[in-house]
C-alpha cells in the first residue's frame, strides 16, 4: 500500500495529513479555510488519492499559515507514500478547461523541487481566500513533494474558476504520473537507478 500520515505542529499550525496514493479519491478535508477545503477536495477527487486533512491554524492572522503548511505536509506525506518510486510512469500533463478558465499542468515526481507559475488571477480575493495563497500552496507542495511543476494559465477572467482548473489540472497530472506502468512496474523511471 503506498500510503503515508504526517503529523506537522508549529506554534502557527497543528495539521495530521493522511493519504492513500491508490485510493479512489475519497476525501474528508477540514481547515478552517471553507475555499481552501474546496480545492484540496478537488485534488483528492481529480487524482484518485484518498485524503485527510485536519489544520487548526492562526486564522485570526490570516489564512496564510495555514494553506502554506498544508502544502508542506501533503508533499512530506506524498513522498513518504511513493517511497523509492519504483514502477510509476514520472510524468503527467494535463490541459484542463473549467469555463472561461483554461490551465495547463506539466510535472515531473523527479525529486528535484522546482515550480514555474504562469497564472494570474484577476483579483485579490475569491470570498474572504486570498488568491496569492494558490501560489504558496503550490511553492510549498512541489518543494516537500520534490516536484518539478508547471502550472500555466490558457485562459481566463473568473478567479474562482481559475483556482479550481489550476488544482484539477495538478490533479490529473499526479494521477497520471502516480499510476504503475503496466510495462515497467519494476523498475525505477530513470537511467539513474534512483529518483
Amino acid at each position: 500500500m503506498r500510503t503515508a500520515q504526517i503529523s506537522r505542529k508549529t506554534a502557527e499550525t497543528d495539521i495530521s495529513v493522511e493519504i492513500n496514493l491508490d485510493g479512489t479519491g475519497t476525501y474528508d478535508n477540514q481547515t478552517g479555510v471553507g475555499f481552501f477545503d474546496h480545492m484540496l477536495d478537488q485534488l483528492a477527487r481529480h487524482a484518485l488519492i484518498d485524503m485527510v486533512v485536519r489544520c487548526t491554524g492562526d486564522l485570526h492572522i490570516d489564512d496564510h499559515h495555514s494553506v502554506e503548511d498544508v502544502g508542506i505536509a501533503l508533499g512530506q506525506a506524498l513522498t513518504q507514500a511513493m517511497g523509492d518510486k519504483r514502477g510509476i510512469r514520472r510524468y503527467g500533463e494535463c490541459t484542463l478547461p473549467m469555463d472561461d478558465a483554461r490551465v495547463a499542468c506539466a510535472l515531473d515526481l523527479s525529486g528535484r523541487p522546482f515550480l514555474v507559475w504562469e497564472v494570474e488571477m484577476p483579483t485579490q480575493k475569491i470570498g474572504t481566500f486570498d488568491t496569492e495563497l494558490v501560489r504558496e500552496f503550490f511553492q510549498a507542495f512541489a518543494t516537500h513533494g520534490g516536484i518539478t511543476l508547471h502550472i500555466t494559465q490558457g485562459a481566463g477572467f473568473n478567479s474562482h474558476h481559475i483556482a479550481e482548473a489550476a488544482f484539477k489540472a495538478v490533479a490529473r497530472s499526479l494521477r497520471d504520473a502516480l499510476e504503475v506502468d503496466p510495462r515497467k512496474g519494476d523498475a525505477i523511471p530513470s537511467t539513474k537507478g534512483t529518483l
